[in-house]
């Protein structure tokens, strides 16, 4: 395999990239079509925190941190630096030194499938992680990796420049070519949301508002009275 540095890739516009943190990851993923959430191993450890930014993505190998390092001097104010070991790796790929730099050079996030440490460090200086692993174990720095590739973050591919959403929820990745279209979805998905909220606020339900009745009566689900469910009346 050739290992790669690429240096000028195309990120999603940075506007429009930032646009999807104020809707969430879930209301992005179901907008479009409930795809590009990268499940539920991969969790913050912070509170409240909603990003979105443009991807640097990462290839490492398990236990060396080296390829981070190469990440971190290509990336610009905006971008989430993602990075995926090879194999599955809980150690501490970085901790408040490495989370330091990618601050002070405007990263707004760090997403992995492998680990972080420092926890307590990296929420007092309010730098959002989302990881798979928490682990004090460290790394090496001499195994080549690649960076701005593609990568699999937990089963969802993630290319250079394509834009990451995170919250408590978790994380969905928007394709960079489909960026514009899924964030006029999701501002559609959130009217009606909030058009729905306020028909609940009334005191309207789901049953009527989402015509579920006639589901239920399709699949068979009968409602009775407890006489005659105890009864045998099914």
């Amino acid at each position: 395999m050739t290992h790669v540095v690429v240096t000028d890739i195309e990120r999603t516009d940075r506007e429009l990239a930032a646009a999807f943190a104020e809707f969430g990851s879930a209301t992005v993923h179901e907008a479009m079509g409930r795809v590009g959430y990268a499940g539920p191993r991969i969790k913050p450890i912070q509170r409240d925190v909603a990003i979105s930014g443009t991807a640097i993505t990462v290839m490492v190998a398990p236990g060396d941190n080296l390829m981070v390092h190469a990440a971190i001097e290509q990336s610009q104010a905006g971008d989430v630096i993602v990075v995926v070991p090879v194999t599955d790796s809980p150690y501490g790929f970085i901790g408040e030194l490495m989370a330091t730099q990618m601050q002070v050079r405007g990263v707004c996030a760090y997403v992995t499938s492998g680990g972080v440490r420092d926890t307590a460090e990296l929420r007092a200086m309010t730098f959002p992680v989302w990881t798979a692993h928490i682990s004090s174990e460290g790394t090496v720095k001499d195994t080549a990796g690649s960076v701005n590739v593609p990568i699999v973050l937990d089963g969802v591919v993630v290319h250079p420049g394509d834009v990451v959403v995170a919250d408590d929820d978790g994380v969905t990745i928007v394709p960079r070519t489909r960026a514009a279209e899924a964030l006029e979805a999701t501002r559609a998905r959130a009217a009606k949301e909030a058009a729905n909220r306020a028909r609940y606020q009334a005191g309207e339900i789901s049953m009527d508002i989402n015509k579920l009745r006639p589901v239920l009566d399709q699949l068979g689900v009968r409602y009775l009275t407890q006489a005659e469910y105890h009864s045998g009346s099914r």
